[in-house]
């Protein structure tokens, strides 16, 4: 069965159900996809260089095959200035992308890059900012360079977030009035994670840009104009069974 493997950080990765209602665009990928499947092996924190530090690349270059595909998301942890995350964006940042980009293709699997959304940030006046710039930007580079299909995520989730203006984007972020959610029960003003609705959109966009740019046959892709109501369902797995699939994962059986 082909795989697609998932590389990214926190808005990637999938999440637990105490952190519900939070999700990754990876966690509700599955949704819009069929007879393929979805290896994530984002983690939350990651930028590309601390990825590679904590061994997960090496992970997926050990099990990835030829024709699965490597999709490859980062950006939001590597603007951190702090030891062992920040990268340089046309420096350090590049380069790791390069290395994603030509290990998976010496084991015959496809490289696939996608800018990481935009964060939520708005002045007192409404205009949104883009503090992220940078890295789509050195991203949409090696993408050119390379020769490497390129999911903008970033632009898009901007006109999104744009149209919603400061309060309309609330619904798609870990916004929440104290006694909102169970989860959250003091409130919590989250601005670059995703609550269900906004990681099952943004995975609706990546499934499909792989439809539209090629990267897999049609007759592996579904759902794609369904309308869902996402709490019901982006899956959340409790936190027993996410602990031990982490420590499998981490053991080396990346399956």
């Amino acid at each position: 069965m082909t795989a697609i493997y998932l590389a990214g950080g926190s808005t990637v990765c999938s999440r637990r159900r105490s952190m519900a209602p939070m999700a990754g665009w990876g966690q509700s990928l599955p949704l819009f996809l069929q007879g393929v499947e979805v290896v994530n092996c984002a983690r939350a924190d990651a930028g590309t260089k601390r990825f590679v530090d904590g061994g997960h690349l090496d992970r997926i270059l050990d099990t990835i095959k030829p024709e699965d595909l490597l999709v490859v998301s980062f950006g939001l942890s590597d603007m951190q200035e702090r030891p062992g995350r920040y990268t340089e964006p046309f420096g350090e940042f590049q380069s790791d992308l390069r290395r994603y980009v030509n290990e998976a293709r010496d084991r015959g699997a496809h490289p696939v890059l996608v800018t990481s959304h935009e964060p939520r940030i708005f002045d007192r006046f409404g205009n949104m900012r883009r503090p992220l710039m940078m890295y789509p930007a050195a991203m949409r580079e090696v993408a050119v360079e390379l020769t490497v299909p390129l999911i903008d995520l970033n632009e898009w989730s901007t006109g999104w977030w744009r149209r919603l203006g400061p309060d309309g984007t609330k619904s798609l972020f870990v916004y929440l009035e104290p006694g909102e959610h169970p989860n959250y029960p003091g409130g919590v003003a989250d601005h670059v994670h995703l609550r269900s609705r906004g990681a099952l959109e943004c995975s609706r966009f990546v499934a499909s840009q792989l439809l539209v740019q090629g990267m897999l046959p049609a007759q592996f892709f579904r759902n794609l104009e369904t309308g869902f109501d996402a709490d019901q369902v982006v899956e959340f797995l409790d936190d027993a069974v996410f602990d031990q699939m982490t420590k499998t994962r981490v053991a080396g059986g990346m399956k």
